[in-house]
């Protein structure tokens, strides 16, 4: 068994715990809170006795093997390393860190001290991402990557009323690039690679951080298209065109339906069957890659997150976006 802490005990907590206890070799077995009562009580649910309050103690101690960190992104870096400095294997949320420069530094520590680091994007460990990637060149040369995620944050109704809760606060570098935007921008590092050019547009907010956004990615023979925002709702599919037809994804965060539709009006269903909660498969490939005794995995690698935060990067200083962790570099 893989024994695991937790920080964090938000609702994406509850969702990877969830998802992760379908994987095999998967077990919980401490909780991490900044109070007792909150540890405790989060711990109570699932059965779990040990809880910590004091972050270096639980990165010290011989409860866990690995950990899960699902707290404000501004705090990863930091927190990572610490684990990861203790020998401790560290699965941690997107955006894996706030910079480029930070993310450098936790690559680093993971190497010198022989430990896997992942980042927890759960869309490039999906069967039907798998599938997007095996049934590529059955559109002829793409020409354009399409994607799409916007979805109205209920945070922006508090927003509004003049409660600025975490989702939308530059401190805990947060905005909808990096909660939102991520989602289209790792998947298309994972299929193309580096782009040439990046142009990008943004609505900001008075707090400091992006709304929505808008990016266009020159590459050689090709061109990426990215809008996302938390702010404003979409229902509007993402796609990757090519000469001789195209595939549609229904949702890119998730990818529950991909179609092919052809150019003489074909439509060939390339969807693969998935687990609902499609955290699942960032648990298992985390839990996978510990037994097997790897470091880094061949999906989410660690050129491949670097590539998308250097993307992130690029994106916030066309748009606007500073963040107090930026002013550290």
């Amino acid at each position: 068994m893989v024994r695991f802490g937790i920080v964090g005990t938000n609702w994406i907590t509850e969702a990877f715990l969830e998802a992760a206890s379908l994987v095999d070799d998967f077990s919980l077995n401490a909780v991490y809170s900044r109070t007792r009562k909150k540890a405790e009580e989060f711990a109570a649910k699932y059965g779990v006795t040990h809880t910590f309050t004091d972050l270096e103690s639980m990165a010290k101690s011989e409860l866990i093997d690995a950990v899960y960190l699902a707290s404000p992104n501004s705090l990863h870096a930091e927190q990572a390393q610490l684990f990861l400095r203790n020998k401790k294997h560290v699965l941690c949320e997107k955006p894996i860190a706030s910079n480029s420069h930070e993310l450098k530094q936790m690559v680093q520590t993971a190497k010198e001290h022989g430990v896997l680091l992942m980042e927890a994007m759960k869309s490039t460990l999906l069967p039907n991402f798998q599938s997007i990637q095996g049934n590529l060149s059955k559109i002829g040369p793409v020409r354009r990557y399409f994607a799409n995620y916007c979805q109205y944050s209920s945070r922006y109704d508090a927003y509004k009323a003049g409660n600025i809760l975490n989702a939308f606060k530059p401190e805990f570098s947060n905005g909808a690039l990096m909660d939102i935007g991520i989602y289209c921008i790792y998947p298309m590092v994972v299929l193309f690679g580096k782009p040439k050019q990046v142009r990008a547009t943004g609505v900001m907010l008075e707090s400091g951080v992006d709304g929505e956004g808008s990016v266009i990615f020159t590459y050689e023979d090709m061109e990426a298209v990215v809008m996302y925002s938390k702010i404003t709702e979409s229902t509007l599919p993402s796609e990757i065109q090519g000469e001789a037809g195209n595939i549609r994804i229904d949702r890119i965060s998730t990818q529950e339906n991909v179609e092919i539709y052809r150019r003489d009006g074909s439509v060939e269903d390339i969807s693969r069957e998935q687990v609902s909660n499609a955290m699942y498969y960032e648990a298992k490939e985390f839990v996978d890659l510990i037994q097997d005794g790897k470091t880094e995995s061949t999906i989410n690698t660690f050129e491949n997150s670097l590539l998308t935060m250097e993307i992130l990067d690029e994106v916030r200083k066309q748009i606007g976006v500073v963040f107090p962790a930026d002013r550290e570099v």
